[in-house]
């Protein structure tokens, strides 16, 4: 099993920065992908970005592509997302997930662990 821990949320004005990390734990292994989805109020939960176990590839949402940024420390198994220039429109709670799986996926379906999740409010 692999537990997911994710941390950094918080209250921010619009415009702001936010760090969120998310802690792999357990039977990690190597080679997984790291994605970073959200749900708000009423919604569905959608993606947000996702990261390649080498760093070589990742893919973000269009809403979120120029302010956001995924990377990951594979030696410390934690993958992070650094969100820029927020809006309120980015609240939500955020979710990391992990895939094992050659491709990288941005749907929800296609991850196999989840954390608990981590808030985010962006004051206007």
């Amino acid at each position: 099993q692999v537990q997911l821990v994710e941390s950094g949320g918080g209250l921010v004005q619009a415009g702001g920065s936010l760090r969120l990390s998310c802690a792999a734990s357990g039977r990690t292994g190597s080679n997984y992908v790291m994605g970073w989805f959200r749900q708000a109020p009423g919604k569905e939960r959608e993606f947000v970005a996702t990261i390649r176990w080498s760093g070589s590839t990742t893919i973000y949402a269009d809403s979120v592509k120029g302010r956001f940024t995924i990377s990951r420390d594979n030696a410390k198994n934690t993958a992070y997302l650094q969100m820029n220039s927020l809006k309120p429109e980015d609240t939500a709670v955020y979710y990391c997930a992990a895939a094992y799986t050659v491709f990288v996926p941005t749907t929800t379906r296609n991850y196999n662990y989840w954390g608990q999740g981590t808030q985010v409010t962006v004051s206007s």
